[in-house]
């Protein structure tokens, strides 16, 4: 059972710090590009969206370039005691970028299906921006830009091509669930093939129903949801 529990845990560890980053990182570039007021918005959108049209083999050659020993960035990071090519926390970067995406797109739809004239109203009202955010934004844009979550987890969990490039097949260190599947493959182990294969889309099917609930036919819909909760509190402030 090793062969089907190590490469599971290693990936929802990798899969889980890639989504952290990816909600941080993903959140707030769609908070911006919602809010950017400006020409060059669209293209800086199709930029950071690159990851989900490209192959994973090229985004891997790309993160080798930047970040491999010969790298752009690769001796510096190497003069400061960072790693990242063969080892689980390259693998995490593969997976940050693949998945990015998904939480960008989905975080930008919900902060922009939110009501203006609700955030107009705290204004006037004395309330501060970091306050308007919090107490008003986030809640009304929270079901879209959790299901951003849930497939970015699913897509980090998934994650191969860009895997295999940067972090490699190493059992134990960096060997995740699709690349064990592909190795059980290569070696004719039927038997783990099919058991890690149904562990991983039993897995995806779960975050992909759980996702779906959460996403509303409408961005209408999540304001309408969140608009009762947030008026049967007290009245907003600072």
């Amino acid at each position: 059972m090793d062969a089907v529990w190590v490469p599971l845990l290693l990936s929802l560890k990798v899969a889980g710090w890639a989504t952290l980053l990816n909600t941080v990182l993903g959140v707030a570039a769609a908070y911006g590009i919602a809010r950017w007021r400006s020409s060059a918005r669209d293209v800086v959108d199709a930029i950071l969206t690159l990851p989900l049209v490209l192959p994973p083999t090229v985004l891997g050659y790309y993160l080798l370039v930047l970040v491999g020993r010969r790298g752009v960035f690769g001796a510096w990071l190497e003069s400061v005691g960072i790693t990242l090519v063969f080892t689980w926390q390259g693998a995490v970067l593969a997976s940050t970028v693949v998945a990015f995406p998904l939480v960008l797109k989905s975080a930008r739809a919900a902060f922009e299906g939110v009501d203006h004239q609700l955030e107009n109203a705290a204004r006037v009202l004395g309330v501060s921006e970091v306050g308007i955010f919090f107490r008003i934004t986030l809640p009304l844009a929270a079901r879209g830009i959790v299901a951003g979550v849930l497939l970015a987890f699913a897509r980090a969990l998934g994650e191969f091509g860009a895997t295999l490039m940067i972090a490699g097949n190493l059992p134990g260190r960096t060997q995740t669930l699709s690349v064990a599947i592909y190795e059980a493959v290569q070696a004719g182990d039927d038997n783990t093939a099919n058991l890690l294969v149904l562990v991983t889309s039993v897995t995806c099917i779960v975050l992909l129903v759980v996702a779906g609930r959460l996403v509303p036919p409408t961005a209408r819909g999540v304001g309408e949801v969140y608009e009762r909760r947030a008026f049967r509190r007290d009245p907003v402030t600072k």
